[in-house]
């Protein structure tokens, strides 16, 4: 009996691989819809057996070689054996012969995929795609010429109420659903329509870009060819349906650029097309996918080529997930890997920002010039005749990074105030070396103020100097910024701040991973190791809560922390994944996996604290839609950010009320809806209370 959830699991899992297989094709993930497509291969028996013989040929391959379930489990290594498996099984009767010539063909194109998938993407950066699958297929359909004992199917099924079906329909949508149908080698009505349902359940996005595709590429087709019938006849046009998916909402950021390009990438494809069905012809085989993974790879290695900004980086599923995901994470972080701390502590303003009005433009724009001031814009007390007048004069500079001290220059004069040294133009600079592969310079030190050697080795908030006003410099100054090179006044690189408070009429707001504007008023933040200690989560910890929904008792929540194999962090509750992170003063949780409700509360009330707490300090951020919308909202609101991206925004404003308690407000849809926040951090570990409020629900979950 204790063999049984065992057995369960790993029935679970292979049949989840199965059905992942099959959604692959289309380029996303379900078990429900992918057991849908399966099913709808095996309206010819044929097909569906073939098919689903090379699946499980192909993974018990990857199990063999002792391939990670991680590995093995998406559907990405063995759906090209499932269209060659369709393949065979399209062309040839079901027989023990042809079961033999499936599996087979189903170990080759295994081999094939791993192999060509880490060649393409160690030296070109590209998917594989289902490449594999042409090559495969055309061989295995070559080499049968010689085979006489493999019988020859039917092309088409001879079901006349199939053909009775068509006839209820427009060409056009027959044309489509048949071409779909290709694509599975379901060349019927029946199996297209499944196909497009299929699709437009899982992605309406990807059934807009598959239907659209199909019609451009057949008005084109029909123009060059003089006639609409045969166009929308010709059974390969399913070439321009996967074009369009696979630039305008898969490998692509989906939005009005990425569906111009994929109509672009259309438009050119149905040359390729005509002449790769010529060439084929002489040999007895069809076209397949050829169009549409030549005119796919070229695209993207292209755009790889031009660092096009908007390739998707990590794929979600969906296009609407990964647009999601891409929208928040924008928001979220807007700055970049280079990351230091301020060089100072106490308040400090922005005097020059990044591309600013005086001297940071050009190949020197990415720099941030800072200044004391005292509220009302001067900087000096009495007339600013001494350097000493000026409140930043002689204030500690500290290390923003951790690295190796490459120069220092500590003998140039300081200027009278409004006057400027033409000739040394840094003055006074340190210069360091950050192991993550840039330099950092800061410039107009105070003569002979500097602390430190080159060949030093300094920590974050190490004591450099003192601010002065050496080099081209009227007032006294500090000025930092990121190079490539310890060359001085190489070209600059952006960078970021790790986290400081922005002070704006008596509001204190916490900013993480940005750079403040010009005049912008900010302080140093420092993380305290009371709230670093309490949200330290250790692998295997567990915690459990009592959950209470609408006033009514559900079942209690258990959460442990696990690790992925990637290495991130994340709380798991047995149904769903919340991936967390802290960041140099500031606790994230990334992203949710699953469908979990109380999961959720996590995240809304909870998306990123400061690890410093600060009286009355707010801060703001941007979630995921799936963490706000339900789904019949938030699957209209997606699909249309995808035209215009401001419409997923979804706002949180959060505050510390007290050293241990964070509110939060939750606004979305245009602000019409509203949710409610209240968490209360544990005093030793982790999170002991938090309340979720909004128009139709009360959740609140209690630590025990």
């Amino acid at each position: 009996m204790k063999r049984l959830p065992s057995l369960w699991a790993k029935t679970a899992f292979y049949l989840h691989m199965v059905a992942n297989t099959y959604t692959e094709i289309f380029f996303f993930e379900n078990s429900l819809l992918g057991f849908l497509l399966l099913a709808a291969t095996f309206i010819n028996p044929n097909v569906g057996f073939a098919g689903l013989l090379c699946v499980i040929s192909a993974y018990e391959l990857a199990r063999f070689l002792g391939l990670k379930e991680v590995f093995r489990g998406s559907g990405y290594y063995t759906y090209n054996p499932l269209l060659v498996g369709l393949s065979i099984g399209f062309l040839f009767k079901f027989s023990a012969l042809t079961a033999f010539f499936v599996i087979t063909g189903g170990l080759l194109t295994f081999i094939v995929t791993l192999s060509l998938a880490h060649i393409f993407y160690q030296f070109f950066r590209l998917p594989v795609t289902n490449l594999p699958f042409v090559f495969v297929s055309s061989i295995m359909y070559l080499a049968a010429y010689q085979y006489s004992n493999l019988l020859v199917n039917d092309f088409y099924l001879n079901h006349h109420f199939l053909d009775g079906l068509e006839l209820q329909f427009p060409l056009w949508l027959t044309g489509l659903s048949k071409s779909l149908g290709s694509l599975l080698f379901s060349p019927h009505i029946l199996g297209g329509l499944i196909f497009l349902l299929v699709l437009f359940l899982a992605s309406r996005i990807l059934f807009f870009l598959a239907v659209s595709g199909y019609g451009l590429g057949v008005i084109i087709l029909a123009l060059m060819k003089g006639s609409s019938y045969q166009a929308l006849t010709n059974l390969s046009a399913f070439n321009f349906s996967l074009i369009a998916m696979a630039i305008g909402g898969v490998f692509l950021i989906p939005s009005p650029r990425s569906y111009l390009l994929a109509a672009i990438a259309v438009a050119v494809s149905p040359f390729l097309l005509e002449a790769s069905g010529f060439f084929s012809t002489h040999y007895g085989i069809p076209v397949f996918t050829l169009p549409f993974n030549i005119v796919t790879l070229f695209f993207l290695y292209a755009l790889g080529l031009g660092e096009y900004p908007y390739l998707t980086q990590s794929y979600k599923g969906t296009p609407e997930r990964t647009l999601d995901h891409y929208l928040s994470y924008q928001a979220r972080f807007p700055g970049t890997l280079r990351t230091l701390e301020l060089p100072f502590s106490g308040k400090w303003t922005v005097w020059q920002g990044f591309n600013g009005d005086w001297t940071h433009q050009g190949i020197w724009g990415y720099a941030v010039d800072f200044l004391i001031n005292n509220g009302a814009g001067v900087t000096f007390s009495e007339k600013g005749d001494f350097l000493e007048n000026y409140f930043c004069f002689g204030k500690p500079v500290l290390a923003p990074v951790r690295g190796r001290i490459i120069t220092v220059v500590n003998t140039i004069e300081d200027n009278i105030p409004g006057q400027i040294n033409e000739i040394d133009n840094w003055g006074n600079h340190v210069i360091i070396y950050d192991e993550r592969g840039f330099y950092v310079l800061l410039a107009h030190f105070k003569q002979q103020s500097i602390k430190v050697v080159a060949g030093d080795w300094v920590e974050s908030g190490h004591l450099l100097g003192l601010c002065g006003n050496s080099g081209y410099s009227p007032q006294p100054h500090l000025h930092i910024q990121i190079q490539f090179s310890a060359e001085l006044g190489a070209a600059t690189i952006p960078f970021s701040f790790l986290h400081y408070a922005l002070l704006t009429e008596g509001h204190c707001r916490f900013i993480a991973n940005d750079i403040p504007r010009q005049d912008s008023l900010i302080q140093a933040l420092h993380p305290e190791k009371g709230l670093k200690s309490r949200l330290l989560f250790v692998l295997d910890e567990e915690f459990k809560y009592n959950v209470t929904i609408n006033g009514n008792t559900a079942d209690d929540l258990r959460l442990k922390v696990c690790m992925a194999p990637d290495g991130t962090f994340y709380l798991n509750s047995g149904t769903a994944k919340l991936y967390f992170s802290k960041d140099h003063g500031t606790f994230y949780f990334l992203r949710l996996d699953g469908d979990s409700e109380v999961l959720r509360s996590f995240f809304l009330a909870l998306p990123r604290l400061p690890l410093t707490y600060k009286k009355h300090l707010k801060w703001h951020d941007n979630l995921p839609m799936e963490t706000y919308f339900g789904r019949l909202r938030r699957a209209v609101l997606i699909f249309a950010a995808s035209f215009k991206q401001d419409l997923a925004l979804v706002t949180g404003n959060y505050k510390f009320v007290a050293p241990d308690t964070v509110s939060g407000e939750i606004t979305g849809g245009g602000g019409t809806d509203k949710i409610l926040t209240d968490l209360q951090l544990d005093p030793l570990k982790g999170i002991s209370r938090l309340k979720i409020i909004s128009t139709k629900k009360e959740i609140i979950l209690r630590r025990v």
